[in-house]
């Protein structure tokens, strides 16, 4: 790779690697989850990938309040209450240091967000190339949003092709379409939430609208890269005659091309509520938005009654 060290020494913020997935991409395959995302989805299962800052999350059942973390902190994240109780103060940037977690006696601390060089990346990613081998896996580069950090993101993209690497990204899409195309030309397969079909829904929520979004979906369409549209379904939100309708009216014209890998559904879980306490973030679903089997089959029907490859994806 000579000639490639400016790329690998670039580096990129990351909250967590997963190995051995089966869900995101064909074959086994290493999960890169890159932080920040731009937008605030009420139904997020990753909050701690939402800002691209490092942060502390706190088990606070498990905290004994013994205070060793306050004795070493450098920037006084750490502190009691009036009642001698630990909490961490959220208005001031932890620096990711670490050292209150190697002196936690529970357990009880994690620092989420790491800077990584894209060379380290790499060095994680090929560890398991057999598997890749052996399953037609790869590695997926999700988040947060990927697109966030966009020069990083293409550059472990191209050291992966550059090993022979198959290469996907998970995208809410929610990026300007120069850095999307810069992105894809590395990029084997993308995985393209559809969240809303209706922009003003999609706003509510999700922060954003959605015009961009489905822009660039169709751009990537057209240009005959290879797209896995993905859609998580919420009893209320996008569960709707109406809103399947839209989807299948933007995507009939890309349903019979070889580039287009059909539509997955991914039900509301809720895997990630514990977080958000350990964030000393509010959840923001109160009601329980799942959807029954029979929901869902409903709603694959409508998809399948257009001819439309259609998969319910349960984690």
């Amino acid at each position: 790779m000579s000639g490639t060290n400016g790329i690998l020494e670039r580096k990129a913020q990351i909250f967590s690697i997963q190995k051995y997935n089966v869900y995101d991409g064909p074959g086994i395959r290493t999960l890169i989850f890159f932080k920040g995302c731009p937008l605030r989805c009420k139904w997020c299962a990753n909050p701690e990938g939402l800002n691209r800052q490092t942060q502390i999350m706190m088990k606070q059942d498990a905290c004994v309040h013994c205070g060793k973390c306050i004795e070493v902190c450098p920037v006084n994240i750490h502190k009691f209450n009036a009642e001698l109780k630990h909490f961490v103060d959220r208005d001031i940037d932890c620096i990711g240091c670490g050292k209150c977690v190697e002196v936690c006696p529970a357990g009880a601390l994690r620092i989420m967000g790491e800077e990584k060089t894209i060379s380290e990346l790499l060095e994680i990613v090929k560890e398991d190339r057999t598997f890749y081998e052996t399953s037609g896996g790869g590695v997926t580069l999700g988040g947060g949003e990927v697109t966030m950090q966009p020069e990083a993101a293409a550059s472990l993209l191209q050291a992966c092709k550059m090993e022979g690497i198959h290469t996907a990204i998970e995208t809410c899409g929610y990026v300007k379409k120069e850095k999307l195309l810069m992105i894809a030309e590395f990029v084997d397969l993308f995985l393209f939430d559809i969240k809303q079909f209706d922009s003003e829904k999609h706003s509510k929520w999700t922060g954003v609208r959605n015009e961009m979004i489905l822009d660039n979906l169709q751009e990537l369409l057209h240009r005959r890269k290879n797209v896995q549209v993905r859609m998580p379904l919420l009893k209320g939100v996008n569960d709707d005659k109406e809103s399947i309708d839209g989807v299948i009216e933007l995507l009939t014209p890309y349903k019979d091309d070889n580039n287009f890998h059909g539509i997955d559904l991914l039900p509301y879980h809720k895997m990630g509520v514990g977080k958000y306490n350990q964030l000393d973030m509010e959840y923001p679903i109160k009601e329980d938005p799942s959807l029954s089997d029979e929901d869902l089959s409903r709603i694959e029907s409508w998809l399948v009654d257009k001819d439309f490859p259609v998969k319910v994806i349960r984690h």
